[in-house]
């Protein structure tokens, strides 16, 4: 219905732009009313702009025309988006900008001329096609920039329908790459995703009741009302997949003009020349087929063995290819032949080649036979925005970067293949990892692999968060945090792989979930639970023995910085007290210095903390003062960094004493909103309390702080019951925000993922 009404909206705007022409008694000859973008599409949504050119021949004065047939379409209420050019200057502007070049390619009469819009159009496009082999690159340039500002369709928590990879602005360049005749694109598939995301514009413009193109949490309800679809993710599942799907025929189409570049122009030959590379397997050009002769009904690996020859070598599996096996070839039997499991895990293990190959299966249903759980998370969103990719693309790029740490492990073939389906019980009221061990030893058990190895599957999906989760919440000199890990992780070549896929899944994450000082918690931990594995000891902590302590000045603190990947580590050394660590917090939370993480412990009568922070070029002499000014009274932090109100729809804030964590102190957690002065304001509270602070873990993930202090009373060990109890209390009470209308989460730990 919606193609209709966007007919109509064209024809709507067309007889008003006509009217304003004739009204200005626009001539016949000579000067042409064009329509560029959109509107030169007659894709028209609810509150588009009408996109218009005045185009002249050269030497003919159009400006006070131009301004009569303008006014009566201000007067009119249309939003418009207006120029005045000679032919000449059209064309100069289509040979200056690979941007204007390719949206010209879409003008459309309206009024005056035709033979002068016929001459501009027929001109256009046969540049177009005769410069396309220089011009391309600079289109790829730009759209490979436009793709790293904005991200993907289909992976966006906020999706950008025009802009972003797979969206609107893709579809149009798909069909300037078709316009070359270099290379072709699917031109139905096309269409029908352009129509469709059309269709999602259009409802989204009269949700809004303005010209958007970013569809807000709030709008997928409505988009499903008006789409016809049963909920809000059926609407987010069906707008991601025009978006993975236009993302697909893009990438496959920009694969193959990277191939026509290559070839020189004198080199077309009449048939594609065949390179055999494995058993059924050929090359042509830069895609992976069928060689002549290959038996797919009697070849039940053949899918599998295309697939990783194709990954492997960072070549497109033909699309044709992969669907004519799907309906030809032999179906693999109930548990797979070794070669079948050795393929996969080449496909699993090539790389960013895996990609483009693993899209194409999806596509054409080929991941259905060899994968059928996968369809549990089809392009399901995270619940954590920390998340840059929908469920099934982090796994797939979790393979991707495991692919570059399978020489550090024993096993790969179980590191990749745990790297897959270490998410695959996403999606239910399990949690996940729980959900998705069984499942993992199902896919396992079929693919093949010997019981040991479908053991380390299992178990590596069922504790894949178990090395992040202690290293960054936990205190490794604590004997109870290495019994945390030992107790599911009982071989070191169990450890090796879990901290493999441990790196893999974070930076699959995001950048924020693998920063330098996360990766030294992790390995850290590693080496230690390593260590008690082997020999019954764990070695003493890194920073315990890396860090020299200096001499002490009088004022009794000293302060270093020193320059990280992702800003700052300050380190400071003080006189051993209650109440230092709130001091530091302060310095930072003062200058809106944001904290990436921090560990905090006391050797000897000497405090040690260690910062690192999101900002460069700290002066180490300026935050020494400044803690001492805070420490001596000069400077009172309580009244800026008291908390601010709560936003709407805000998570209240958590604290949970945690007794497992620790014999030898009290572990409290605090889970809160990630914002300036709330580490200050718990130490402070705690230092009010007269508790001491041995040892703080903070960490930020997305939106969440999550902070672990392991606390002993002053002079004495662990907390009773009613001391930790009233630590909780006050913790909370210093960091709700007042009046706090906050959004509060079930759950038996009131914490939230």
């Amino acid at each position: 219905m919606t193609a209709v009404e966007r007919a109509v909206r064209t024809d709507a705007a067309d007889a008003l732009c006509q009217k304003a022409y004739a009204g200005a008694d626009g001539p016949d000859c000579g000067v042409a009313l064009v329509a560029v973008g959109g509107y030169g599409r007659g894709e028209l949504a609810p509150y588009s702009d009408l996109d218009l050119v005045l185009v002249s021949d050269e030497g003919v004065d159009t400006a006070e025309l131009a301004q009569q047939v303008w006014y009566p379409l201000w007067d009119s209420g249309v939003r418009l988006d207006h120029s005045v050019r000679t032919l000449p200057e059209m064309l100069e502007a289509f040979e200056g900008d690979v941007r204007v070049a390719s949206g010209l390619l879409d003008v459309r009469h309206v009024a005056g001329d035709p033979n002068l819009t016929l001459r501009l159009r027929t001109t256009v496009l046969a540049q177009w096609r005769r410069r396309a082999r220089e011009r391309l690159p600079e289109l790829k340039a730009m759209v490979d920039g436009r793709y790293r500002l904005v991200g993907e369709l289909a992976h966006l928590s906020v999706p950008d329908l025009k802009e972003s990879a797979g969206g609107l602005r893709d579809a149009t360049v798909l069909n300037a790459l078709t316009a070359t005749w270099l290379v072709d694109v699917p031109a139905s598939d096309l269409e029908r995703c352009r129509r469709q995301l059309l269709d999602v514009r259009d409802v989204l413009h009269t949700l809004a009741g303005r010209a958007t193109e970013r569809i807000a949490p709030e709008h997928w309800a409505g988009i499903a009302e008006g789409l016809g679809l049963d909920d809000e993710l059926a609407a987010q599942r069906h707008v991601r997949e025009l978006g993975r799907r236009i993302r697909h025929l893009s990438r496959l189409a920009w694969r193959r003009v990277d191939d026509a570049l290559r070839r020189p122009t004198s080199n077309r030959p009449r048939r594609p020349e065949l390179e055999p590379l494995a058993p059924g397997v050929a090359r042509s050009g830069g895609e992976i087929v069928l060689d002549r002769g290959a038996r797919p009904e009697k070849d039940p690996v053949l899918l599998l063995r295309a697939a990783a020859e194709a990954a492997s070598r960072d070549l497109v599996l033909a699309p044709p290819t992969a669907a004519r096996l799907v309906r030809e070839a032999a179906p693999l039997p109930e548990v797979w032949p070794a070669e079948a499991r050795q393929q996969m895990v080449r496909l699993l293990a090539a790389g960013p080649g895996m990609l483009g190959v693993w899209e194409t299966l999806e596509e054409t249903g080929a991941l259905d036979l060899v994968l059928p759980e996968w369809e549990r998370i089809r392009l399901l969103p995270h619940a954590s925005v920390i998340h840059r990719f929908t469920v099934d693309r982090h796994a797939v790029e979790t393979c991707i970067e495991a692919s570059g740490l399978i020489r550090g492990v024993s096993r790969p073939d179980v590191l990749v293949v745990a790297a897959l389906l270490h998410d695959i019980g996403k999606g239910g009221l399990t949690a996940h990892s729980v959900a998705g061990a069984p499942i993992a030893r199902t896919v396992a058990t079929r693919m093949g692999f010997d019981p040991a190895a479908v053991d380390l599957v299992e178990l590596l999906v069922r504790w894949h968060l178990l090395l992040a989760r202690v290293a960054t919440t936990r205190d490794p000199d604590d004997p109870a945090t290495i019994e945390a890990v030992t107790a599911h992780v009982d071989s070191p070549e169990a450890l090796e792989l879990l901290t493999a896929l441990t790196e893999a899944d974070a930076k699959a994450t995001s950048a924020q979930a693998w920063t330098s000082w996360r990766a030294g918690l992790v390995h850290d931990l590693a080496r230690r639970v390593a260590a008690a594995l082997e020999y019954g000891a764990v070695p003493p902590a890194i920073p315990a023995v890396d860090i020299e302590l200096p001499e002490l000045p009088v004022s009794g603190s000293k302060v270093t910085v020193e320059p990280v990947s992702d800003g700052s580590r300050v380190q400071v050394f003080a006189p051993d007290r209650v109440g230092l660590l709130a001091d530091v917090a302060a310095v930072f939370a003062l200058r809106r210095v944001p904290v990436h993480a921090a560990r905090a412990w006391a050797q000897g009568d000497t405090a040690i903390s260690v910062w690192d922070v999101a900002e460069e070029g700290l002066d180490a002499r300026a935050l020494n003062d400044q803690l001492d000014n805070i420490a001596s009274g000069r400077v009172d932090p309580a009244t800026r960094l008291a908390p601010r109100p709560a936003e709407a729809g805000e998570l209240a804030p958590t604290v949970v004493i945690r007794p497992e964590a620790s014999e030898q102190a009290t572990v409290i957690e605090v889970r809160a909103s990630d914002r300036i002065g709330v580490l200050h304001l718990v130490c402070g509270a705690l230092a009010d309390l007269d508790i001491s602070v041995r040892s703080a873990h903070v960490s930020t993930l997305g939106p969440q702080a999550v902070d672990v202090f392991y606390v002993q009373e002053a002079h004495a060990g662990a907390l009773s019951e009613t001391r930790a109890a009233e630590a909780a209390h006050a913790i909370r009470d210093r960091i709700s925000p007042p009046a706090a209308q906050v959004r509060r989460e079930a759950g038996p730990q009131g914490t939230r993922r």
